[in-house]
This record gives structure tokens, C-alpha cells and sequence, in this order.
């Protein structure tokens, strides 16, 4: 955790920025949770909990700071379904399952996936610098409870 917490605090002073106590804290709540699917709000209660001077604009200006600066990563699931994860550049490329009735996200990544990528951008001649892959359905909780 203080790898990354160092990581990201680079990158705020490399572009001029200052890790404030309010930004640190912000950091600190997104990088305790492993593999973290979260929205503006869902941020704000969480910090909320350990820090409740902190306001929902400070999380909004911070979730767009941390976005420019490439710490986060916003994914936009369209009728104003936005949510964020933290970017981690070290690990691979992954892909999401989106449950369709309770909006669960399951993280994955497939090397067929990949190899499939490769051999569009040999066919084509075409080089690829980014995709998004999203399935929809319904989770395994939300199977069982029909």
C-alpha cells in the first residue's frame, strides 16, 4: 500500500500537485480496497466514515484530478452509470462482467482475448491502442434469486 501511496504521490508532484492531507486521505481509502468498482458517492461515504469534514465536492475534484493524472480510471456504463478503479499500471489490460440487475462488476482477462487483438492488428494492418469489452447479464446471486 505505501509502494503505490508513493507511486501516485510521485506523479502529483511531477505534475505540480500537492498530495494534500485531503487527497492522501482520498488515496488512502481507494487503495485499501483491493480491486475496487466504486462511484463518486460510494467514495465519499467510505472516506465519511474515518473523516467526516471531507466533502462531497473536494471528492468530485479529486476524482477528477486523480482521472487526468491517470491514478483512476473512470468507467462510463452510459444513463449516467459512472464508476472508477484505481490504475494500476503494472497489471494487464482486463475486461468487465456487469450484473444487469444488482450492477455487481466482475474484473477478467482472458489471453484468448488478447492473441485475438494481435491477429485483428496483423490482418488489418491496424494498430490498436485501446478497447473496452463489457458483457451484461446476471450474476450468480442474482441467478439464484430468481
Amino acid at each position: 500500500m505505501e509502494k503505490l501511496k508513493s507511486k501516485f504521490k510521485n506523479i502529483l508532484m511531477e505534475n505540480n500537485y500537492k498530495l494534500t492531507k485531503q487527497r492522501e486521505i482520498i488515496l488512502g481509502t481507494i487503495i485499501s480496497r483491493k480491486n475496487w468498482h466504486f462511484t463518486a458517492e460510494e467514495l465519499f461515504s467510505a472516506v465519511k466514515e474515518n473523516y467526516p469534514d471531507i466533502g462531497m465536492a473536494t471528492i468530485y475534484r479529486t476524482l477528477e484530478l486523480f482521472q487526468n493524472l491517470g491514478i483512476v480510471h473512470m468507467l462510463d456504463f452510459g444513463e449516467g452509470s459512472r464508476q472508477y478503479e484505481l490504475s494500476f499500471l503494472e497489471t494487464q489490460h482486463h475486461h468487465h462482467l456487469i450484473c444487469k440487475k444488482c450492477g455487481k462488476l466482475i474484473e477478467f482477462n482472458d489471453q484468448d482475448l488478447e492473441y485475438f487483438e494481435k491477429k485483428l492488428e496483423i490482418k488489418y494492418n491496424f494498430r490498436i491502442t485501446e478497447h473496452k469489452l463489457r458483457f451484461y447479464g446476471l450474476c450468480k446471486e442474482c441467478i439464484s434469486k430468481k
